[in-house]
């Protein structure tokens, strides 16, 4: 449970990162998301998912 709460808090933080260190650029940012299409953002996020997945995967792989 320590390991899920570290992992969550780590999360938190990076991505706090750029609305503390720009937010400005993030508003902007917010503005531009929405003239892209759906299975773009659909494509991004599977694209994200699975990079997410391989990386779990090799830090699993080097544990042992």
């Amino acid at each position: 449970m320590a390991f899920i709460l570290s992992v969550f808090g780590v999360v938190l933080v990076m991505e706090g990162i750029p609305y503390f260190a720009f937010p400005g650029k993030v508003k902007r940012w917010a503005l531009a998301i929405q003239e892209i299409p759906d299975s773009g953002l659909r494509a991004m996020g599977i694209t994200s998912m699975i990079a997410g997945l391989v990386l779990l995967y090799v830090a699993g792989y080097m544990r042992t």
